[in-house]
């Protein structure tokens, strides 16, 4: 590996530490670009999570006594938006594509501004894949190896290794 490769490898870690400061950061956890990130609760990165948000910034919240976590080797793409007003869990390996957003809360009740949001808890299982604009809402498990194609939105829980699709998501093909 060139020299250069390691020095701008050591920016993208230097920038992670200073522009994620607020969070809980693991080993070699790398960043593109600034990111927009809310941490009056807590947000936990794991071991090598690389975050690109260069074209479009990557956003990053976690309310008030809320968590946010995100396993190692997982790979957050621009414009992604992950909020958390009660827990979000985000697997080791998972491959977050550009433009996903990921809520646990509906932040208002309907026709009533004012008024608290329901908010469930988001577990995504190791190895899951989340292409381009997918969103998954509120109180939904995705399984192990799972794949959420492009634009889908997931509003139940996907089984491990089960590919989704559509609005809302439904199973079209299973990878076992």
């Amino acid at each position: 590996m060139s020299a250069g490769r390691l020095w701008r490898g050591g920016l993208r870690w230097l920038n992670a530490q200073v522009r994620l400061r607020r969070c809980t950061l693991g080993r070699r956890v790398t960043l593109w670009g600034r990111p927009h990130v809310n941490a009056s609760g807590e947000i936990a990165l794991g071991d090598n999570v690389t975050v690109h948000s260069f074209l479009s910034r990557v956003q990053l919240s976690a309310g008030e006594g809320a968590r946010l976590s995100v396993g190692e080797g997982t790979y957050i793409n621009n414009g992604t938006v992950l909020s958390a007003r009660d827990e979000v869990r985000i697997g080791a390996g998972c491959q977050i594509a550009t433009g996903v957003i990921v809520m646990d809360s509906d932040f208002h009740a309907v026709g009533d501004l004012d008024a608290a949001g329901k908010t469930a808890p988001i577990v995504i299982g190791d190895g899951v894949w989340l292409a381009t604009r997918a969103t998954v809402l509120k109180g939904v498990t995705i399984g192990e190896g799972a794949v959420v194609a492009a634009g889908a939105v997931v509003t139940k829980d996907v089984a491990p290794y089960t590919v989704v699709a559509g609005v809302p998501a439904r199973p079209i093909r299973s990878l076992r």
